[in-house]
């Protein structure tokens, strides 16, 4: 199995997930201090925005973050790409869309390309048009995803067996046990999103982390399958609106507007869970309390070590039963 923590320099093998428009300097150096590799989304933002996150992320941090650039999101993808080069950003992260027009011209940087894929299709086609690194991502992730709707547990051993590039898993992972299942299955790390949400750190409104907090394994609900563009989300009142609106018919441009990042602007920095949306994986039942990033990614890689050794010794036990 090929290092990752080696080829991004990095201490442990967390990825923070692109968090568009939300994305902010403070969670992602925190993430990088801590040892994991934190990333900055582009989203929508112009330019000049995402710069300004780049210089203040470096003033926060020495270590290396990445740059997710979401090719068919943003109209900017050109000056984007001008914007991780000036900047000597040594880590990329292309996601919906194809990687493939992009990727020479980030190696003749040396900068290293990370893809994400939702299926064994997208991951071989990824890796030959030279990805170093994909990020497999399973349904039960926040925000974005899949029309195809494979689920991480299921989707991680079938790309793994069909490529030879490092594939990191997503979807349904926030603690040591999720990791330790997810290295188990072949993959060479984890990327997270929704678990970052509630820590100290990160700059998002009390009621996002709160409604994580005291979420159910129930809790969040998938919003677009009529138009063919899914989201996951937490059930708020907002959240039903969008599911009432959407069985009563909704057009494409309806929805995209719905489910704007104006939208969640509005409830994951402003707390407005009536007038805009929060995104949440299903891990949302899984957070019972809001650490520090260090204390989480710390407390991750305890437990991952203390499963993985647990499983082990059962697993001699049964084979010498």
């Amino acid at each position: 199995m090929i290092n990752v923590c080696e080829m991004l320099q990095i201490a442990f093998p967390i990825i923070q997930g692109g968090m568009g428009n939300i994305s902010n300097a403070k969670l992602t150096a925190a993430v990088s201090e801590a040892g994991g590799l934190g990333t900055i989304g582009c989203g929508t933002m112009t330019p000049r925005e995402v710069e300004r996150i780049i210089i203040e992320t470096k003033q926060l941090t020495k270590k290396k973050f990445a740059i997710n650039i979401a090719i068919s999101v943003t109209p900017y993808v050109k000056e984007l790409m001008d914007l991780v080069i000036h900047h000597k950003i040594s880590v990329v992260s292309l996601s919906a869309g194809n990687p493939a027009p992009y990727i020479p011209a980030f190696h003749d940087q040396g900068i290293t390309v990370i893809a994400l894929v939702a299926s064994v299709k997208h991951a071989q086609k990824a890796e030959a048009a030279g990805a170093d690194i994909l990020v497999a991502e399973g349904v039960e992730a926040a925000g974005i995803n899949s029309n195809l709707e494979l689920t991480t547990f299921t989707l991680i051993p079938q790309i793994v067996k069909h490529v030879h590039v490092p594939v990191i898993a997503a979807g349904g992972i926030g603690d040591g046990k999720g990791l330790a299942a997810a290295l188990l299955l072949g993959a060479s790390g984890v990327q997270m999103g929704t678990r970052f949400i509630a820590t100290k750190e990160a700059p998002f409104h009390d009621t996002y982390k709160h409604n994580l907090v005291k979420a159910s394994d129930t809790e969040t609900l998938l919003v677009g399958r009529s138009v063919g563009k899914l989201r996951r989300i937490l059930k708020t009142p907002y959240a039903m609106k969008l599911c009432n609106l959407e069985k009563s018919g909704m057009t494409p441009e309806q929805y995209g507007e719905l489910t704007s990042e104006k939208q969640h602007i509005k409830g994951a920095i402003e707390g407005d869970m009536d007038n805009g949306f929060i995104n949440s994986g299903q891990i949302a039942g899984l957070i019972d309390h809001i650490p520090t990033v260090k204390e989480l990614l710390d407390s991750m890689m305890e437990e991952a070590e203390r499963r993985v050794n647990e499983s082990i010794k059962e697993f001699k036990k049964i084979l010498h039963n």
